[in-house]
């Protein structure tokens, strides 16, 4: 029997004012701002979010 991979991720993005390198969920329910200047990093969609800023990593 095979196992099942899980369909969400944790993105390691960094914010496009400040740099700042924060991690965020791939299917988020609310708005995601940075943590240190308040940009807007991601939207929710109601499925996936919208990424606004560059993903550095992916992580299962």
């Amino acid at each position: 029997m095979q196992t099942q991979k899980p369909k969400t991720k944790f993105l390691k993005v960094a914010c496009s004012k400040c740099k700042n390198e924060q991690t965020i969920f791939n299917k988020a329910a609310m708005r995601v701002n940075c943590l240190v200047c308040g940009a807007e990093l991601a939207e929710s969609t109601g499925g996936k979010a919208r990424i606004k800023t560059k993903v550095l990593e992916v992580r299962e």
